[in-house]
């Protein structure tokens, strides 16, 4: 049984008429009559009750009749969904961050954007520190992930974009002698105690924020560690150091901290897209030309 012999007899139980059957269905009508009573051979039933004046469905084609429509109806459904599917429109996207970037304009802004356009999508966000999102990525356990890598090492099967460049920017106490100033270079902070991330925390600011001291002549000296950004906010704001975070965390607004540009050049933390190095679904070819639409706009 094939669903265009269902899509015959109901347009034939519709119409009870063999000629205007045929005609909706475009087709002649003797071929249609034989496929109707091919079907019914195959049953093993009678469906319609012939006669010269008229067509009638009999019990078991009235019966046959509703099951039918259900299936058809089922079978149209689960085209579409298919074709929605194939089209991006469907389906769960797995989607890591790093911490920080919930305090952006751009990052809420994308995912706003394109729910907007793909309402019917599930959008699974995970926040992860960038080393677990590579991980994540190539376990296939993400489709995508916003990275803040200083290296840009990241394993194999594993592709990084870099999508901008964030300054830095020095958060220091209210009553620091240099709190009053517009903006540092790291040299002036030689003999400052730091307020990091632990270095098994997975973030590319780690290793910069090194790099870019000993540019500028000196090792950091950590003197408290803390995973969450906004923590050492807080640490600073007890005088217990120094902390060198990405610019947006400016919106963390604690009493007794201030934020400094850096001067430094190279004061600046990627920001990355990464995805697994096979072909994107349809799903995520939507998720990313919705991403090329955000990149130029305000962080």
């Amino acid at each position: 049984m094939e669903l265009r012999h269902l899509r015959y007899f109901v347009a034939v139980a519709e119409e009870l008429h063999f000629t205007r059957a045929a005609q909706r269905l475009n087709l002649a009508q003797p071929p249609l009559s034989q496929q109707i009573q091919a079907l019914e051979a195959e049953l093993g039933v009678e469906l319609l009750a012939r006669s010269r004046r008229k067509v009638a469905l009999t019990e078991a084609g009235a019966r046959f009749l509703q099951r039918a429509r259900q299936i058809l109806a089922a079978a149209e459904a689960a085209t579409l969904e298919a074709q929605r599917a194939g089209r991006g429109e469907l389906g769960e996207l797995r989607i890591g961050f790093t911490a920080s970037l919930s305090l952006t304009q751009f990052f809420p802004g994308l995912i706003y954007d394109y729910r907007q356009h793909f309402p019917q999508v599930t959008l699974t966000l995970v926040e992860m520190s960038s080393a677990e999102q590579c991980k994540a990525l190539a376990a296939q356990q993400l489709d995508v992930g916003f990275v803040r890598c200083a290296d840009k090492q990241v394993p194999p099967g594993v592709v990084l974009r870099e999508i901008r460049r964030d300054p830095l920017r020095l958060a220091i106490n209210a009553r620091h002698p240099l709190a009053n100033l517009a903006s540092v270079s790291l040299a002036q902070l030689s003999q400052e105690g730091f307020i990091g991330y632990p270095d098994d925390a997975g973030t590319g600011l780690t290793i910069l924020l090194r790099r870019l001291c000993l540019a500028a002549g000196f090792q950091p000296r950590v003197v408290q560690e803390a995973r969450e950004a906004t923590t050492q906010v807080g640490l600073v704001a007890a005088g217990l150091g120094v902390a060198v975070l990405p610019a947006q965390l400016e919106r963390v607004r604690i009493e007794g901290v201030c934020y400094l540009a850096i001067s430094d050049a190279g004061a600046t933390l990627s920001l990355g897209v990464a995805t697994a190095q096979t072909p994107p679904s349809p799903l995520l070819a939507g998720f990313l030309a919705r991403l090329q639409q955000h990149e130029g706009r305000p962080f």
